[in-house]
């Protein structure tokens, strides 16, 4: 049994007095309102509600209210977190009410879904906060029964005392609950008492998301309320000059059409204020019909804009100075830029032992360059968000990944203190880092302050397409030497992107290799670039191992044996002390992959390819079987081991799995975003291709290693590997090695599907 400290920081847990009145409002949701939900009604709204913590309500007739305070994507954290919270709290699960918890950073610590770190950084709050929650009420029941706390237990949301067989539901207890103070310390169950932990549980939006209830912003309504879009310029590296707001000012429905910009002069941008347009055009109207057709007759001049430079502050506090170059850029340049930047010294990232001399040693060198394109997130939900901005406060409700990062900007440019700003946090329709970034609130917010009323601001899926934020581009090569006895003596990797780099330098292959020498540089540009998901760990795993599968066919090796006698290595003589990586979890997946694929027996037909990659914390391998229908490549399975520790919801976790896996799949044989003359070329789906239901695998395997290691992440970690499974296994399938992305150009064909 685990103790831990209930006050872990100022703001967690704040003790509040017991709330009363019948019909209080349940949720944050401007969406419900005052009406409860089908779930409530089906309980049975109690007559009072008592709170115990930030993120639990007790109702006097036990029905118990759990506030999931991430933002929802569709990661399940609305059911997974409330679940680790019901755990500790030993609440029957039927008696359960999930709500969403709007942005309160006095209450709640960590409001951001992204990094895969929700689950992994929640769960010692969420467990304490359930823990807490429990001893009030067992504190409460030996005070009205007069016996020692510790001869009472609880079970389903219920409190029992053996020796007198005195028996309360929770609710029963709540008032005076309410009303104690929360101990220094409480006790956490062990891992094998879990009961709702580890077990399958419904997600607590489903029956709301097929039955169309409203739950995005896009279907949000408020009276009064108006409809904004923007304009902004066609290409990276222009500017807005003029636009004649009279020749749409006249059109029906049309309230005002202004610019504005999203950021004041000297404004010091935090890493989440990605802008990439800083001077944008506003129409507002009644209508969403009425207003789109203004903005596609808005008369506009755009110019080319100078080169910029401003300040960043990022994590910690350290600030950096971005420089922004002028210009018009093009794919075809861009991929010429970063083989120029590959042959030119750049930064050491780490160095082990005397890779030059390997090298010069080296009876046998392989070097491989491998590329990658800038990407779209194209979420199915296009960016947009809700405002009223009054001289008093501002209400905003939207999709958001990371609301506290756009708190200062809000505060910033409307001239308001925080406290008087409230984020309502929706339901996203899609994210995959996108939604980290706050510059649509930001708009929303001002537009809504200049026409000053409520707005609801809609990009267009052009919009979203071509306004930026994309994945950026990447190039890596390795080479690998080998002795006159073909064993390997030296890895080294230079890598590099338009704008970063993707290299991780602590991760595998180093620490298993003698001399290792990992190398970057970066390109600057004016495209703007972000979080996508698995940042840079998306490109670099498909280079590293579509470069490890030739290397063990170099060496004459399985490639699995190959990976796994480098782990053995990393495990029993590591070179460095700084690996980030477990060499024994990193091989346990690769041999739970290849047990639960039958590896070792060929199928006829078949073509495999392994890969595996360790990234935000978790471990995973993956095995992808492809086969060819004449030159049309068909996925036909894949198999997937992940060891991302405990797992709270193992069929939602098995779900996240198999959308990572395939959005992957997608991603590598069609994903790209080329440019020319600063205009990106794809604006919509009919040119921007993703995977349909007939190319993503006919059937997909997730096997989770079990260990009682604290959950870590696992929305990110199975994407990156399965771009290098699906490269592998198509060199199989072809006899051809794919070093650029996405593999589907090279696989062009008459009558080919991709």
């Amino acid at each position: 049994m685990t103790i831990v400290k209930t006050q872990l920081n100022r703001r967690s847990f704040l003790k509040v007095s017991a709330l009363a009145g019948g019909g209080m409002v349940l949720s944050f949701s401007w969406l419900t309102g005052c009406k409860p939900s089908p779930e409530q009604a089906a309980l049975g709204l109690p007559d009072e509600w008592f709170e115990l913590n930030s993120y639990i309500k007790i109702g006097d007739n036990g029905v118990v209210t759990l506030f999931s305070p991430n933002p929802e994507f569709g990661s399940n954290v609305k059911t997974s977190m409330p679940m680790i919270l019901a755990d500790e709290l030993d609440v029957d699960w039927k008696n359960v009410i999930v709500e969403q918890a709007d942005f309160f950073p006095e209450r709640f610590e960590r409001q951001f879904t992204g990094g895969s770190q929700g689950i992994r950084q929640g769960w010692k709050p969420l467990r304490t906060a359930g823990a807490a929650a429990r001893h009030l009420l067992l504190a409460a029941a030996a005070q009205t029964w007069d016996v020692p706390i510790d001869e009472i237990s609880t079970a389903e949301s219920r409190i029992h005392h053996k020796g007198s067989n005195k028996k309360a539901h929770y609710g029963e207890m709540a008032a005076l609950a309410a009303t104690l103070e929360v101990p220094e310390e409480v006790k956490l169950k062990d891992i094998k008492d879990f009961s709702i932990i580890g077990t399958s549980r419904k997600n607590v939006d489903g029956q709301n998301i097929v039955t169309g209830k409203p739950m995005f912003t896009m279907d949000f309504k408020r009276e009064g309320m108006l409809i904004a879009m923007i304009a902004h310029p066609p290409a990276f590296g222009m500017q807005l000059k003029s636009f004649d707001a009279e020749s749409v000012q006249s059109m029906p429905g049309i309230r005002e059409v202004f610019s504005f910009k999203v950021h004041h002069e000297g404004y010091e941008q935090n890493a989440f204020d990605t802008t990439t347009h800083p001077e944008l055009v506003a129409i507002v109207g009644n209508s969403t019909w009425e207003v789109l057709q203004a903005k596609r007759k808005l008369k506009a001049e755009w110019g080319k804009a100078p080169g910029r430079e401003f300040v960043v502050t990022g994590w910690g506090g350290n600030k950096s100075t971005v420089m922004v170059p002028a210009g018009l850029e093009n794919s075809e340049a861009h991929l010429t830029r970063m083989v120029e930047y590959s042959k030119r010294p750049c930064k050491t990232l780490r160095k082990d032992g005397n890779p030059e001399e390997a090298f010069q040693k080296a009876a046998k060198i392989l070097e491989r360059t491998y590329t990658a394109p800038f990407l779209a997130h194209n979420c199915m939900e296009p960016v947009n968000c809700y405002a009223h901005v009054t001289a008093e406060k501002a209400e905003l409700y939207g999709p958001i990944q990371a609301p506290e990062f756009i708190m200062g900007t809000l505060a910033e440019r409307l001239g308001l203190p925080k406290e008087k700003i409230q984020i309502n946090l929706a339901r996203m329709g899609g994210g995959f880092g996108q939604r980290a970034y706050g510059h649509h609130m930001v708009e929303a917010a001002v537009i809504s302050q200049k026409v000053n009323a409520p707005i609801k601001m809609l990009y267009t899926r052009e919009d979203d397409m071509t306004y930026g934020i994309y994945r950026p581009a990447y190039t890596a090569t390795y080479r690998a030497a080998l002795d006159e006895n073909n064993q390997l003596t030296a890895v080294h990797v230079k890598a590099g992107g338009i704008p970063e780099t993707p290299i991780a330098p602590n991760r595998f292959p180093a620490g298993a290799v003698d001399n290792y020498l990992a190398e970057s540089w970066e390109i600057e540009s004016n495209i703007t670039i972000g979080a996508f998901r698995a940042p840079r760990s998306n490109f670099i795993a498909s280079a590293e191992q579509s470069f490890l599968d030739e290397l063990a066919e170099e060496m004459g090796k399985d490639p699995i044996d190959f990976r796994l006698e480098l782990l053995e290595r990393a495990k029993t003589n590591p070179v460095g002390s700084n690996n980030d990586y477990d060499p024994e979890r990193y091989a346990g997946v690769l041999k739970l992959a290849r047990e639960k694929s039958n590896w070792d027996v060929p199928k006829q037909g078949i073509h495999r390819g392994v890969s595996a990659y360790f990234c935000h914390n978790s471990y995973v391998a993956e095995i992808l079987d492809l086969k060819m229908e004449g030159n049309q490549p068909v996925v036909e399975n894949v198999v997937a081991a992940v060891d991302c520790g405990i797992v709270i919801n193992p069929d939602a976790a098995a779900n996240m799995a198999e959308g990572a896996i395939v959005d992957g799949i997608g991603n590598a044989f069609f994903g790209e975003m080329p440019f020319k003359d600063g205009v990106p070329q794809k604006n919509n789906f009919n040119n921007y291709k993703m995977i349909r239901m007939g190319e993503a695998p006919k059937s997909v395997e997730v096997h989770f290693v079990k260990n009682d290691h604290e959950p870590t992440g696992l929305g990110e970690p199975l994407f990156p590997p399965i771009f290098g499974a699906v490269a592998n296994a198509l060199y199989k399938a072809t006899g051809q090695r794919y070093y650029e992305q996405p593999f589907g150009k090279a696989l062009q064909a008459p009558g080919l599907r991709m």
